[in-house]
């Protein structure tokens, strides 16, 4: 029962956090708001939350990533690709090696391996706080496509060599070479699994829904067991869970457009992700701030073995290492930026110039991190191969939480400042492109209704019955493709006119709805009834706010 009150009082915290951070005068990250009720939790309870590290990254990362995977535009990364891939790889590889040798440096009494752990955990970033932060000032998007792309690759590389960091503590040996080749296994097996995994589950649901029907809970419990399933099964390998699950929530982009589930399956299933992000995320930034007390009180003790004392220098600490970490992406974002210009160059002269620095700085801040180096700092083992403890656990997770809130704080301060009038270049408009497939979707259902029109006619009579149902459906698409195939001038004056029936369109659904629950309170309608008619305006008012 006390396990069970703990996730219930963690979950009310979430709830609460997100009213707080929208009813208060000024802008504050949720994830700030997060971890302050986490610490009032620690703070107040007797008991405290014990995180067993394996079973916390089972249940935290791998959905997480695997939703990461799945949603992230596709055709912006690959646009963006080159600088995606050196900002998640080249960055996190030399964000492990300086800050880990820079970390060993200030702090002696942690191990170098160690050192290299907690580098290694605080180099991947987080999207996810960077949207929260950014509520207020929306972040362009090319630039949240690139940080959405570069946090998908670089939480697999930054775990990646977490795991080899904690291994080398472990044993207390390290080779480069067999380091080396064994990434290769970890990461090819991970990828490899992931994809199969992905494409097997849904090769069969679906074979499973064409030839007995499609349960929308069974779909979506499906998606929801998918990325456990690459994890453990690539674990059980000795490959890399977490790449296992990047690759199949990538993958699983593709399979859907083969395999399409029903319209209500889908919708339903992305309410139930939405909220499992929305939870998974909360609960890792309100453990973040339960955890706080006991870690600040063991990671004193620890810096007593450096010679200093007060809780000052675990400050000082923090600082530094943000301050690192600050000047190491700065300066490779600056040569990244410098690098794809320089290989744009004949695409456009404008491109010599050198990078605007408030957009270097913009990207060098909106590097912060967050849930992800929660839950990888809290899977360091507790204790070494002979039962000793782990050196220097509570000072590495103390440090790795001092920087999450350091560059949420840091972040939320500076990058409405920078972001505000920055002129980015243009962004392509995608209008043309989404008229094109409306016509192109009005032309081909036009087909099928007068397909279906002749069948009917010819299996049950009475054809002018059926022509005129069928005109009236067509003559909406025909509407469609005039509007969008006319003058730039009538193609704009439709989209108004269609802004302003979606406006008129709501307007009567929220009087609709609010008519249902009238008859409804006064026992005029049943509730069997009341349910359809919400049901179908609820999706209808969906529809008209996209």
């Amino acid at each position: 029962m006390e396990s069970v009150s703990i996730v219930l009082i963690l979950l009310l915290a979430v709830v609460a956090s997100g009213v707080v951070s929208r009813i208060l005068p000024v802008s504050i990250p949720t994830p700030l708001v997060q971890i302050l009720f986490g610490a009032a939790i620690g703070l107040s309870m007797s008991y405290r939350v014990e995180l067993d590290p394996e079973l916390f990254l089972l249940l935290f990362l791998p959905p997480l990533l695997f939703l990461d995977g799945w949603r992230i535009p596709k055709d912006e990364l690959l646009k963006d690709l080159s600088t995606v891939v050196e900002l998640a790889l080249g960055l996190v590889l030399l964000t492990v090696i300086g800050m880990g040798l820079f970390i060993h440096w200030m702090i002696p009494a942690m191990p170098l391996a160690v050192a290299f752990a907690l580098a290694a955990v605080v180099s991947p970033t987080d999207p996810i706080a960077v949207s929260a932060i950014a509520a207020r000032v929306p972040i362009p998007k090319r630039m949240m496509h690139i940080l959405e792309g570069e946090s998908l690759l670089n939480d697999a590389s930054g775990l990646v060599c977490l795991r080899f960091a904690i291994a080398a503590v472990l044993t207390g040996t390290f080779s480069a070479t067999t380091a080396a080749t064994s990434f290769v296994w970890v990461a090819g097996a991970g990828l490899v699994v992931g994809i199969v995994v992905t494409l097997v589950a849904t090769y069969i649901k679906a074979w499973v829904s064409r030839h007995f029907g499609e349960e929308p809970g069974s779909q979506i419990l499906v998606s929801l067991l998918i990325p456990f399933g690459s994890y453990l099964l690539a674990e059980h390998l000795h490959a890399s869970g977490i790449l296992a699950a990047v690759s199949a929530g990538v993958t699983m982009t593709f399979a859907e457009r083969s395999r399409q589930a029903l319209a209500t399956t889908r919708m339903r299933r992305n309410s139930v992700w939405d909220t499992i992000q929305f939870a998974l995320n909360g609960i890792i930034f309100v453990l973040l701030g339960e955890q706080l007390p006991v870690i600040l009180s063991g990671a004193k003790a620890t810096v007593l073995l450096t010679g200093h004392h007060g809780p000052a220098w675990l400050g000082l600490y923090v600082l530094a290492i943000v301050a690192g970490l600050a000047l190491l992406r700065f300066g490779w974002v600056w040569v990244s930026f410098r690098l794809t210009l320089f290989r744009r160059r004949d695409e456009n002269t404008m491109t010599r110039k050198s990078p605007n620095w408030r957009l270097v700085a913009a990207m060098s801040l909106a590097g912060v991190r967050g849930a992800i180096t929660l839950a990888g700092v809290l899977t360091i083992p507790l204790t070494l191969n002979d039962g000793s403890p782990f050196p220097a656990r509570d000072l590495a997770i103390f440090l790795a939480a001092g920087v999450i809130i350091v560059s949420l704080v840091l972040a939320s301060v500076a990058l409405p400042i920078l972001l505000n009038g920055l002129s980015m270049p243009p962004e392509p408009s995608r209008q043309a492109e989404e008229d094109a497939a409306r016509i192109a979707a009005a032309e081909a259902a036009i087909c099928a209704v007068e397909r279906a029109q002749h069948d009917l006619a010819e299996r049950d009579g009475n054809a002018d019955f059926f022509a005129a149902a069928g005109t009236r459906v067509m003559d909406l698409y025909r509407e469609r493709i005039e509007s969008r195939s006319g003058s730039a001038k009538a193609t704009a004056e439709a989209r108004l006119q269609d802004q302003l029936e979606r406006k008129f369109r709501l307007a009567g659904i929220k009087a609709e709805r609010a008519s249902v629950v009238e008859r409804v309170r006064e026992r005029q309608v049943g509730s069997v009834t009341a349910q359809k008619l919400i049901r179908e305006l609820d999706l209808l008012e969906t529809r008209y706010r996209v």
